[in-house]
């Protein structure tokens, strides 16, 4: 049997991508919209300890994002992240855990246009027209219906850019993302030269006015572990990279180090200029919460109005360019979930240049529809982090499984201390599950089930094409005890402010969700298909990829 890790020939995805296209790809997708409020959403819930919550977050994504290094190597397919369960555990968990990755990335896009909208309140005549609305007599920063229009306008620009070709879009993502990259770094060197007051480290209420738990809770629910997200793009696209095995764990790894230093940088600076009137009071409502573009108003006080004009040019740049590859990833997911059998045929099909043109289509109707419930930028936030952790967390599941189960197979790059490191990043995954909240999370329960409706209902009809889902129960017998055991832990614990009973208090709830997550990490590794399934389904997945039955674009 041919290893499933040599590299894939051409099919219908063109291998054009190389290593400054990936970590372009995965940094393009880190510097987005989060610089643009991270810091003073993160100010806001944990006061100047929110330096700390980077931190943790930062370490948190690097655990994950070594996981992801691994297996990325060894298995470089079109939409990775959605497939390694899929290889593991079979059906059942591979669909489960492929919903979860969609549902992450088909959401991203949609909060980038609301970014660049939020940004332009700036602008006298957007603030009324685009992005405020009175609601019972009280004026709300949401999207008016013309904002909504503008919004579905950039969701098509995005989308026609993703269809002209996966050279064009790493060139221009490439372009962009140089600049992403350079203008947070500029606004670090010019704000912390302009006058950094450290006084403000101790002010208002001190440096940890929320206690540790304002410190998690910001990891999760103010943009923190939402800043991060996009390590992973470089899986998405291992089917389109031209060294995959040497480029896509560096290009993985070297993305969240940039986005760490980037973002504990911004905060600091963000913290140390501003003035001491714009902080008096709480930190959770004091004048700069008011701010409607954090890093361009400080600009502007301090009288560095070219700065200002650079980031709110900068606040279109940014967020287009991680929308943009988002659109990307989400396409390569529902691809690869196609090839897995759990979603129709149709996903599969690409234009000439090797664009699965329907799912950009989908991608952009459920972008746009994403608009109506969640108008704002802060609506939409803790939905996307709880989403994507989950995504995140079949990751390590599969690298315990694998090691268990194939150990001799080649690794380009080998995670050290695995057996220790693997399982913390599964408990890792699964705390800012827990710091995200009850209020969020229940909502992400109603989503898994509309996922559930979604595939059942594909198989039924029978609209899968390429392979028929090899539904294995046993090896995923551990997913539901998992789901609905995460679900009792943070309805009970001191993060759901609607609990009739908080059985699990601030740390005690830590120490359950350690405890909990360690049981069901040996649970699954020892479920897992064994070495001929795993070994056979990772052939499966590398003949469809070579299959050449992608259809034709008239379809």
């Amino acid at each position: 049997m041919a290893t499933t890790t040599q590299a894939l020939p051409d099919s219908g995805l063109k291998r054009n991508v190389g290593f400054i296209g990936l970590i372009w790809a995965s940094t393009g997708s880190i510097i987005g919209s989060g610089w643009l409020f991270g810091s003073q959403e993160a100010l806001k819930t944990a006061g100047p300890a929110a330096i700390i919550s980077w931190l943790i977050g930062g370490v948190a994504i690097l655990v994950l994002a070594l996981v992801h290094a691994e297996l990325g190597g060894m298995f470089p397919i079109a939409g990775g992240t959605a497939r390694f369960p899929h290889i593991a555990f079979g059906g059942i968990a591979g669909a489960s855990f492929g919903w979860f990755s969609w549902l992450q990335s088909v959401t991203v896009a949609p909060i980038e246009v609301e970014a660049m909208i939020k940004y332009a309140q700036h602008w006298e005549f957007a603030r009324p027209w685009l992005h405020t609305v009175v609601i019972n007599g009280e004026t709300q920063q949401l999207l008016t219906g013309a904002g909504i229009a503008v919004a579905i306008v950039l969701m098509a620009v995005v989308t026609v850019i993703n269809m002209l070709s996966v050279r064009i879009l790493a060139n221009t993502n490439s372009a962009a993302t140089w600049w992403k990259v350079a203008i947070p770094l500029l606004v670090i060197i010019v704000l912390a030269f302009s006058g950094f007051h450290g006084s403000n480290f101790t002010a208002a209420n001190g440096f940890m006015p929320e206690g540790a738990k304002g410190i998690l809770a910001a990891v999760s629910t103010s943009g923190i572990i939402f800043a991060f997200l996009g390590f992973e793009q470089a899986d998405q696209l291992a089917g389109e990279a031209k060294n995959p095995k040497r480029d896509i764990p560096r290009a993985v790894i070297g993305s969240v180090l940039i986005g760490l230093v980037i973002y504990l940088l911004l905060q600091v600076v963000f913290l140390g200029v501003l003035r001491s009137d714009a902080i008096q009071g709480s930190w959770a409502t004091a004048d700069f919460t008011k701010y409607t573009g954090p890093f361009a108003d400080i600009a502007m006080a301090a009288g560095i109005t070219w700065l200002a004009v650079i980031i709110f040019i900068d606040a279109i740049i940014s967020p287009a360019g991680t929308g943009l590859i988002y659109v990307t990833a989400t396409s390569r997911i529902s691809y690869g979930l196609s090839r897995n059998g759990y979603f129709p045929k149709a996903f599969e099909w690409t234009t000439k240049q090797g664009v699965p043109w329907v799912g950009l289509i989908v991608a952009f109707v459920v972008g746009c529809a994403c608009f109506a419930p969640f108008p704002s930028w802060q609506g939409l936030v803790s939905l996307i982090t709880s989403a994507s952790v989950l995504m995140y967390a079949g990751a390590p599941l599969a690298l315990g499984a694998f090691r268990k189960r194939i150990p001799e197979i080649e690794r380009p790059y080998r995670m050290p201390a695995a057996s220790v490191l693997s399982p913390i990043a599964f408990i890792v995954a699964n705390l800012i599950i827990l710091w995200t909240g009850w209020d969020t999370d229940w909502k992400l329960g109603v989503a898994i089930l509309i996922g559930a409706v979604v595939i059942i209902l594909n198989n039924v009809f029978r609209g899968a094409s390429s392979v028929r889902p090899r539904w294995d129960w046993k090896a995923a017998q551990w997913l539901l005890p998992y789901l609905v055991g995460m679900g009792l832990i943070v309805y009970l614990s001191d993060f759901n402010s609607t609990a009739p009973i908080v059985l699990f208090p601030l740390w005690v709830d830590i120490v359950v969700v350690a405890v909990f997550s360690l049981v069901i990490y040996y649970w699954a590794i020892n479920s897992a298909s064994d070495r001929d399934e795993i070994l056979r389904t990772a052939e499966d997945v590398r003949d469809v990829e070579e299959s050449g039955v992608v259809e034709p674009v008239h379809h």
